[in-house]
């Protein structure tokens, strides 16, 4: 089995969205399909992922709501 190269995941700072950039951002982030921490203070606080990409994953039978 090949191994997928690993995308390094974005950071976004939760700032941003409180600066009325959250519809920009999750746009271009579901245009890209990349993945990005939303930070507070330098430190990871939300994960945020696509809709299609959510639906990938419950595709190969991963459910990110039993972790």
């Amino acid at each position: 089995m090949k191994n997928k190269a690993k995308m390094p995941i974005e950071h976004l700072n939760i700032a941003e969205f409180n600066r009325g950039q959250s519809s920009k951002l999750v746009r271009d982030l579901v245009d890209t399909d990349k993945v990005a921490f939303i930070q507070k203070h330098g430190k990871p606080m939300a994960v945020l992922i696509s809709y299609e990409r959510y639906k990938r994953l419950l595709e190969e039978e991963i459910d990110i709501n039993e972790y």
